[in-house]
């Protein structure tokens, strides 16, 4: 299969799979309230743009934000546990219990501890986020070719030396695929503290909006949010793949 038919079978399946939800909802008169027709979500979309654009940007900004903050973390992390493994043994069990530790349970109480709404939502979503930069950047570092290594230290390079322009440099695709990852889940840690703060009375964001909507029975207007989550998904997904292709091109052609 060639790359033409890669990018467009995606589109010819989302089409024929709404067509046949269109098609579906006309025949069987499915009420809107239980499941709404695309035309619906799409007219409920058009009647409240600027509700849920706004709702919509609020999102992306705390997962941008988080997103910023779980590579920042997770580069840091991982070279401390790089230099050294007593740093290792401290840090990599407590990154794994944050990381298995379902953010919905612990949110109400960083919303608490935090009180500053923003940033309760940022460190919720970055504690989603962060694990896959700090164990892929981390993977890296250690998959440092050895015969590399030991032609550095031949040549008297300092530990600084070697750790910028080889192990890092090495780690690099490790790291971007991490933050592939970690992007899609800077967007869901997102929208659970949304959720759990939606439902303390805080209007901020498109998980929100789909609170709001449940609670009025406005069901398209909530399938309208969801469906701009998905975009809000797809688009962070694509820009990180191709932010990863023109970060390894360039290291290439340095």
């Amino acid at each position: 299969m060639n790359k033409t038919a890669e990018r467009v079978m995606p589109i010819v399946f989302g089409i024929a799979g709404i067509a046949l939800w269109q098609a579906s909802v006309w025949k069987f008169q499915v009420p809107a309230y239980v499941l709404p027709s695309p035309i619906a979500i799409v007219q409920a979309y058009i009647s409240d743009y600027g509700t849920l654009n706004a709702a919509l940007l609020s999102t992306l900004t705390v997962t941008i934000a988080a997103l910023l903050a779980s590579a920042a973390l997770g580069v840091a992390l991982a070279l401390a546990m790089a230099a050294s493994d007593l740093a290792r043994a401290a840090i990599q069990p407590w990154a794994v219990i944050l990381q298995v530790t379902p953010v919905v349970a612990i949110a109400p109480l960083i919303i608490i501890w935090v009180n500053q709404p923003f940033l309760a939502l940022v460190v919720c979503a970055t504690i989603v986020a962060f694990f896959p930069v700090l164990s892929n950047t981390a993977a890296g570092l250690a998959a440092t070719p050895r015969d590399l290594l030991d032609l550095f230290r031949l040549n008297g390079a300092t530990r600084l030396q070697t750790l910028m322009l080889l192990r890092l440099p090495a780690a690099l695709p490790f790291f971007l695929a991490g933050l592939r990852i970690s992007g899609t889940l800077a967007l869901v840690g997102a929208v659970v503290a949304e959720f759990v703060a939606g439902s303390g009375g805080f209007a901020s964001g498109l998980a929100y909006r789909i609170l709001e909507a449940g609670y009025r029975l406005q069901i398209p207007r909530m399938f309208a949010a969801l469906v701009l989550l998905g975009l809000a998904g797809i688009v962070i997904y694509a820009a990180l793949g191709l932010f990863s292709h023109l970060m390894l091109r360039r290291r290439d052609a340095a």
